[in-house]
């Protein structure tokens, strides 16, 4: 436990944030820093990350080559760690531990987004199956290999847990129905994370953070593309409300800043709800302490009902509107069929990953194999995966 004490300067804490000064420490022993708390240095560690970095290219809705403005996975996150952010000040949470999740929370998302995760999914489905939440806990605690003492980024338990089960329990009476993932259910093994009990506030804000900014950004996105107009939000409870009020206080306001002033109201309603829904649900469950948190019966960092029923009305019109639309559907088809491909080739002839991700495969298991196969791909980029499908078919795809 660090007997550094991180009080000085720093907001005071409510009762059930997570304390750096409690921290549970990491898997490999470090000593304190004289100017960071462990959730400071997490949050430096992920941002300095090869993994960060590659979210510059991997896609979120929109292939990058579509359009300079649309988002990355790299906006996306950076949209959900000041989200993430804004929460935990408001809820006197850990805001460095909050922006680490966030930061942290789609490094394991696969090149071209879901259709990526779609094609590995299906390939690793007889070596224990492919999620992206699994791969981000391989990502910090093995994959990243820069430091001289250990593997991954040895960050602290706090945030691994956050990772893990930032949507909840994986097991356990208030867990779903699927299967803990074998990397994260051999992970836990060696470090136990308490997969049955709720993660920190922090989590669940970072959690909800990413709810909010995608369900905003993407209608901003959908809109840019020209696969909705702002009329089509009259349908939507949320957005319809204030598209209406918007053109009331702005009559003729030109349709850019029209978008963006909706946007910005959308955000703002959403945060708002959730700080009003947090505490209220944090006073009836008695949740006035860290312990109180991990042992309750459901998440705490909730929209209300009314709030929540309006973010699935949304959530339906982006899957029908956006993401199952012909035009996007289209290059995911393409993509899917990339990665797959690069699959194949890399499981078959191993050596075309390069010696460094091959060499450890001599003699390996069939599963082992597919597992370092699936990490390789994983870790690409879009404009990586395209260009080593140019190199090992000769063709270079054309997504759009």
């Amino acid at each position: 436990m660090p007997t550094q004490s991180y009080g000085l300067g720093r907001e005071v804490l409510a009762p059930y944030a997570t304390d750096a000064n409690l921290s549970r420490g990491r898997q490999v022993a470090e000593s304190d820093s004289p100017t960071r708390t462990p959730f400071q240095r997490d949050r430096d560690r992920i941002v300095h990350s090869t993994a960060f970095r590659r979210l510059k290219h991997k896609t979120q809705v929109f292939v990058s080559h579509e359009g300079d403005h649309f988002r990355t996975r790299l906006t996306h996150t950076i949209e959900v760690s000041q989200i993430a952010r804004a929460l935990a000040r408001a809820l006197r949470l850990d805001e460095d531990l909050a922006e680490a999740l966030a930061l942290a929370h789609d490094f394991g998302h696969t090149p071209f987004g879901h259709a990526g995760e779609r094609a590995l999914a299906s390939r690793m489905a007889a070596y224990g199956g492919f999620d992206h939440n699994a791969q981000t806990l391989r990502i910090v605690t093995a994959l990243e290999r820069h430091y001289a003492a250990f593997d991954g980024l040895n960050l602290s338990y706090e945030t691994l847990e956050g990772l893990v089960k930032h949507n909840g329990p994986l097991s356990g009476p208030y867990a779903g129905s699927d299967p803990v993932p074998p990397a994260i259910a051999q992970f836990d093994q060696m470090f136990p994370l308490e997969l049955g009990r709720f993660a920190s506030l922090e989590a669940q804000a970072a959690a909800i953070s990413d709810d909010i900014a995608y369900n905003t950004h993407d209608l901003d996105d959908g809109l840019r593309a020209g696969l909705i107009e702002l009329d089509d939000l009259e349908e939507l409870r949320l957005a319809g409300s204030i598209l209406r009020e918007v053109r009331q206080l702005y009559p003729g306001l030109e349709t850019a800043r029209t978008r963006h002033e909706i946007m910005r109201r959308h955000i703002t309603l959403m945060v708002e709800d959730v700080l009003s829904e947090t505490t209220r649900r944090i006073a009836q469950d008695g949740a006035g302490t860290l312990e109180a948190v991990h042992a309750n019966h459901r998440t705490l960092v909730e929209f209300s009902a009314d709030m929540r029923e309006a973010v699935d009305e949304t959530r339906c019109f982006l899957f029908q509107r956006v993401y199952r639309n012909e035009s996007v559907m289209r290059v995911m088809r393409k993509a899917e069929v990339v990665v797959g491909r690069l699959f194949d080739v890399y499981f078959e002839r191993p050596a075309e990953m390069g010696v460094a991700w091959s060499a450890a495969l001599v003699d390996a298991p069939v599963d082992r194999a597919a597992v370092r196969v699936a990490d390789y791909l994983a870790g690409m980029t879009d404009n990586y995966a395209l260009a080593e499908h140019a190199r090992l078919f000769d063709e270079s795809p054309k997504l759009l």
